[in-house]
């Protein structure tokens, strides 16, 4: 294997006790949850169960009922904006949102007559909590935010929105797609109606996991309905949580896995993380600034992003560069728009797109070290 810089697509590799977890279920317990009263399904709810309970120690959640769990984040996102918001409401986003934010709000748009307001921003990415407020409208019924950004890597100030939000009792979603694991969250400090989450990510966890924590009375109606291992004679999902969300047989394996990432993760410690962390990114701006010709998007201060950088090799095309660095240095990274054009067209780099690296917790000193004698050296061609 080669160097992975890709980290902010999904993180490799995966903590062995994770996958040995997986491996013990799938080969030893097999049932699934709740749908049985046998010993094996007693035993796959518990370690469900389980997982329910690490998310709500590692966000400060208090009920692990209220822990819903779905195949990825942008499902969660989806659930909860197709599932409260009405028509004719309005909602306040950032100027930076990944399409599984965007896409829902403007097909709402579209088809329900919704409003959206984008909150401004600098070309770095980094939002005035005040700005947002001066957006508030009588029909505000949402504020949905990323947390930080999957372009820029740019730490959103979401503890000061929340204030915002609670104040003009305005409910807030964020997607913490990019800083769930890596970055401390608690829903209670920095008063988050929603936390969506995805299990693939710096939780370690394998793909196909996520969900979103609840922490308010919020009527958030299902995105699917059907079977739920219980209440059978209803017609209609069960109105407690969190059945009333989770329709269908869950992903177990999965979630297993999950929980076990997730152990692995409070073991070590978020703030440890992202100590950690954060001296890779000051370490790869420092280095990176060495290759000729290069422009670095974002801000070039360790402390307010994430493990994200994006950047241009002068008039070389992003895929150019990107495929030389697999082709001939086994470095992995991600090129293109990112799923997210609306951090592209504030970069201006919508048209071109850009090459990204996605520093992980496994990621050394060593790694940026290679990459950036590649990157010398595909600047001097």
């Amino acid at each position: 294997m080669g160097i992975y810089l890709d980290n902010a697509a999904t993180s490799y590799p995966k903590p062995d006790v994770m996958i040995n977890k997986m491996t013990d279920y799938m080969k030893n317990i097999g049932a699934t949850a709740g749908r049985g009263g046998y010993k094996a399904a007693v035993e796959a709810d518990r370690l469900v169960y389980f997982c329910r309970e690490m998310i709500c120690k590692l966000f400060n959640g208090s009920d692990p009922a209220k822990v819903i769990f779905t195949s990825n984040i942008t499902e969660s996102l989806n659930t909860v904006i197709n599932g409260f918001l009405e028509k004719g409401d309005h909602v306040i986003t950032s100027g930076i949102e990944h399409n599984a934010v965007w896409r829902p709000l403007k097909t709402l748009e579209r088809d329900k007559c919704l409003e959206i307001s984008t909150a401004p921003c600098t070309n770095e990415g980094i939002t005035n909590a005040e700005d947002i407020e001066e957006l508030i409208r009588p029909n505000t019924r949402l504020i949905v935010f990323t947390h930080a950004s999957n372009v820029l890597g740019t730490i959103q100030p979401i503890g000061e929105i929340g204030k915002i939000a609670k104040r003009h009792n305005i409910k807030l979603l964020v997607d913490s797609a990019q800083t769930a694991g890596a970055y401390p969250i608690d829903v209670v400090k920095d008063n988050i109606d929603i936390l969506a989450f995805t299990g693939h990510k710096s939780l370690l966890g394998p793909t196909g996991t996520g969900g979103f924590l609840i922490n308010c009375d919020m009527c958030i109606e299902p995105l699917k309905a059907g079977g739920t291992g219980g209440d059978s004679t209803l017609e209609f999902q069960p109105d407690y949580s969190p059945n009333r969300y989770e329709a269908g047989t869950p992903n177990v394996a999965g979630i297993v896995g999950l929980g076990e990432s997730l152990k692995y993760v409070h073991t070590i410690g978020v703030d440890k993380i992202r100590e950690k962390e954060e001296s890779l990114i000051n370490y790869a701006l420092k280095r990176l600034s060495e290759v000729k010709d290069i422009e670095i998007y974002g801000p070039k201060d360790s402390t307010k992003i994430v493990g994200v950088i994006a950047f241009n090799l002068g008039d070389i095309p992003a895929e150019d560069v990107a495929h030389e660095l697999d082709a001939k240095y086994d470095i992995m990274v991600r090129v293109g728009l990112h799923c997210a054009p609306t951090a592209h067209t504030l970069m201006g780099t919508l048209k071109k797109g850009a090459v990204r690296i996605g520093i992980g917790y496994f990621n050394t000193k060593k790694h940026i070290d290679v990459l950036v004698k590649a990157l010398k050296s595909i600047s001097k061609k």
